[in-house]
């Protein structure tokens, strides 16, 4: 039953971005391109790592995350925002710099955990465009995500520190996506009723 909950969450993952994209395309969601760029080659680095400490159900998450990220970034260098400002050439360095230190390191666990932090300051632009624009970023595809790393979580045949940490991480950023969107279209709605 585990092995089907994360085969579940990781194609939840892998198919949360189609509404994001159907946004997009639309005009109507503008993502972040540094964020979702940054996202893709951590999760990719991230699920090589789980890969090599055979934690597959979390590996198997960031796989579909990983797809789903990279054609977020696809469609929004078309239709997204792409210009950099100080904040987000600030994060984007910051990523680098860790990348370069997960290199010095080599091991796979320092990887993942090395993944996270830069992926906490690659989320940093996100978590802001979300509370100045809600009305440009879509929900649900962060809600998806809550729910595939939730079930990701369920599925883990154990709880060693490789096999959670990174779902449980990815858990808590989408859920404080969702959370700092629903807030702005919850203040932007009450300044309309008034």
């Amino acid at each position: 039953m585990k092995d089907v909950l994360s085969v579940v969450a990781a194609i939840i993952m892998l198919l949360s971005t189609i509404p994001y994209i159907v946004d997009i395309v639309k005009g109507k969601t503008k993502p972040n391109i540094v964020t979702w760029f940054v996202w893709s080659v951590l999760i990719g680095i991230g699920a090589a790592a789980l890969f090599a400490e055979n934690q597959v159900p979390a590996a198997l998450l960031l796989l579909g995350d990983g797809i789903a990220t990279f054609a977020v970034v696809l469609f929004g260098l078309k239709h997204g925002k792409a210009k950099l400002d100080a904040f987000d050439a600030g994060c984007f360095i910051g990523a680098i710099v860790g990348l370069i230190l997960w290199l010095i390191f080599d091991s796979p666990m320092i990887a993942v955990v090395a993944t996270i932090v830069i992926d906490l300051i690659g989320t940093m632009p996100t978590i802001r465009h979300s509370w100045f624009h809600p009305e440009e970023e879509t929900v649900i595809t962060f809600a998806l995500g809550v729910i595939a790393t939730t079930l990701t979580l369920i599925s883990l045949p154990s709880y060693e520190f490789a096999a959670w940490i990174y779902p449980a991480y990815l858990l808590l950023s989408n859920g404080l996506l969702v959370v700092t969107i629903q807030h702005g279209h919850d203040l932007a709605n009450k300044d309309k009723r008034e």
